[in-house]
């Protein structure tokens, strides 16, 4: 259930900020909700093969947070921080707090609905992006995690003078996941 809302949620934020045009996305149900996939071949790819080591890490509980990086391409600055915190809940102590939730399907998918669609609603409030732009997916994986060759280190790609907005976080039955963006407050404001 995480790892198909991170790839939905990741096809979201692609389509409403605009880092890949609109016509390389097609509309698909998901969640009760109209959602947007892209249809490019390429980006498909790479989403889909970040996905499927993110779900095996999951499964191990070697992940926890996946963040979405937005960059300019010309000021190479960091524009914009879409962060997924992800916490194992099957695994908690014996403290009646922290026990796992018996929450239903329907309920999961109610609480992933609210998350998609402020997801959806955050471009009333972010900055336009007045360039063009790129993104790029950080995993904060275990340390013991075992990475693909193929990856590669990044720093954190912290935004100055951001501006943190908290979103909604829904869980399953076995992972709490937490929603944020973070994005650049111009000094001219």
């Amino acid at each position: 259930i995480v790892t198909e809302f991170f790839e939905y949620s990741v096809n979201s934020i692609l389509y409403q900020r605009g880092i890949y045009p609109p016509e390389t996305f097609k509309r698909v149900s998901k969640y009760g909700l109209a959602m947007m996939l892209t249809t490019d071949e390429a980006l498909s790819t790479y989403i889909s093969h970040v996905m499927r080591q993110l779900s095996e890490w999951l499964m191990v509980d070697g992940v926890r947070k996946l963040v979405l990086v937005v960059k300019g391409i010309e000021s190479k600055e960091t524009l914009e921080r879409w962060v997924f915190n992800c916490e194992n809940t099957s695994k908690e102590n014996s403290d009646p707090s922290k026990k796992t939730s018996n929450k239903t399907q329907k309920e999961i998918t109610q609480e992933i609905q609210a998350v998609v669609r402020q997801i959806t609603a955050s471009v009333t409030f972010l900055p336009l992006l007045n360039e063009p732009c790129y993104f790029d997916l950080l995993v904060y994986a275990d340390q013991n995690a075992t990475v693909p060759i193929s990856w590669e280190d990044s720093d954190a790609c912290y935004i100055i003078c951001a501006e943190d907005v908290r979103l909604r976080s829904f869980d399953t039955k076995v992972h709490r996941v937490d929603t944020m963006v973070s994005y650049r407050v111009d000094d001219e404001v």
